[in-house]
């Protein structure tokens, strides 16, 4: 297995990214690639490759405890890594966690493909086994913490709104979020950061 890649990111689409490594390029999917900075140097992406029949994939993370989250929501009936990537996308692993030591089943309904069922499936399965990803609060769209950047204010809120499309919301949510990340200039990561809580919590 592949534990982690580490190199310069040379392009972004909505699921993936390619990371150039010894001059070699790998396609990674993630849960939002967009906050991954394009052409930063030395990146680290934790990986998880993952075969079935006839796909093969790498799905990447910024820490291993998302990836260990990752691999456990692969573990309940129902969820795909589509279905873990979308999870992950849409909230921190700790609050992930959180509400299902809680039995939240209304926090875990509202990430995209998950329905009652599936909630309480989730609780079921993984109730107790996450303790692991309990000791640490990263986010996981929080990649980059460097506040040293040129992005303008514009441009920055435009990378965080592009990232909230490729996540699947549409400009009806979008469109109501938006003002709320107007009121103060951060860099696009916090922009998402801050959409996707209002979100969770609205």
């Amino acid at each position: 297995m592949i534990e982690f890649l580490r190199g310069t990111i040379v392009h972004t689409e909505r699921e993936t990214l390619t990371l150039e490594v010894g001059n070699i390029g790998y396609l990674i999917y993630c849960a939002n690639p967009f906050v991954f900075e394009k052409n930063e140097q030395d990146v680290t992406i934790y990986t998880y490759q993952y075969v079935k029949e006839d796909v093969i994939r790498l799905y990447g993370f910024a820490s291993r405890k998302e990836r260990g989250l990752f691999e456990q929501l692969l573990q309940v009936s129902g969820i795909g890594p589509k279905g873990a990537l979308a999870i992950l996308a849409a909230g921190a692993p700790i609050q992930v966690v959180s509400a299902i030591e809680e039995e939240n089943e209304n926090f875990l309904v509202k990430f995209p493909g998950v329905g009652k069922k599936t909630a309480r499936q989730i609780i079921l399965d993984l109730k107790g086994k996450l303790n692991d990803v309990i000791g640490d609060s990263v986010s996981t769209v929080a990649v980059l913490t460097d506040e040293d950047t040129n992005e303008t204010e514009a441009d920055a809120l435009e990378e965080a709104l592009e990232a909230l499309r490729a996540l699947g919301y549409g400009e009806k949510e979008i469109s109501k979020v938006k003002p709320e990340l107007k009121k103060e200039e951060q860099s696009a990561d916090e922009y998402v950061r801050k959409a996707l809580q209002w979100m969770l919590s609205s």
